[in-house]
């Protein structure tokens, strides 16, 4: 469980150190659109820091389920926003890399997917 959560804390902290180089390097540098293309990267790796730091204290989840989850949204930052941060900030073309994004997109939602379906086969528990 510590595992994830010192992967979740490094990546909530990375999200504030790109969320400020965004806000105050980029401004001269990219575009406006380019710069909320970064700001959407930015935003979708908080969300999912903080449903992660849910997930992986959640007692209600077992370590497998933690570990499915974590692992499905640790990749989804990784494909989603890392392909957004790489094209923002390097010479790597969206068209070189257009797969990678959606492929996060998707591991974002299997793991919301798994999520809710842990909580109806709960609900139907009951």
């Amino acid at each position: 469980m510590f595992k994830n959560l010192i992967i979740t804390s490094f990546l909530g902290m990375l999200t504030i150190i790109l969320g400020a180089f965004g806000a105050h390097a980029l401004k001269e540098t990219l575009t406006p659109e380019q710069l909320l293309s970064f700001e959407t990267a930015v935003r979708y790796q908080m969300y999912h820091v903080i449903v992660l730091l849910f997930v992986n204290t959640y007692s209600g989840f077992s370590s497998i389920k933690k570990n499915t989850i974590s692992w499905l949204f640790f990749f989804g930052i990784l494909f989603f926003s890392g392909s957004i941060y790489a094209i923002q900030l390097t010479e790597i073309t969206a068209k070189s890399i257009w797969f990678i994004t959606p492929i996060g997109g998707l591991l974002f939602v299997t793991g919301w997917l798994f999520m809710i379906i842990y909580f109806l086969k709960e609900t139907l528990k009951k």
